[in-house]
């Protein structure tokens, strides 16, 4: 695999973390805190769970991670 994977970080207000998915990585759904810890987690679980749906990767495996912060506004 040399392509990059996209990854789905959205916000979890009620929870307070975030919470990311992939189309390109079966079974992908975790969650942090921060962006931060959210990347640290995806650069361990991304190859274990392609490894574990027998996708060959490669040494690197670069992802894209695209956050969305779910802001509904209303008026009164």
């Amino acid at each position: 695999m040399n392509r990059e994977l996209t990854v789905t970080a959205t916000w979890d207000s009620e929870a307070s973390v975030w919470v990311a998915e992939s189309e390109h990585v079966p079974g992908l759904v975790t969650e942090a805190d921060s962006l931060e810890a959210l990347v640290c987690k995806l650069r361990t679980l991304i190859p274990e769970l392609l490894e574990a749906n027998g996708v060959a990767t490669d040494d690197e495996l670069p992802f894209c991670l695209i956050a969305h912060d779910r802001v509904h506004r209303h008026a009164v």
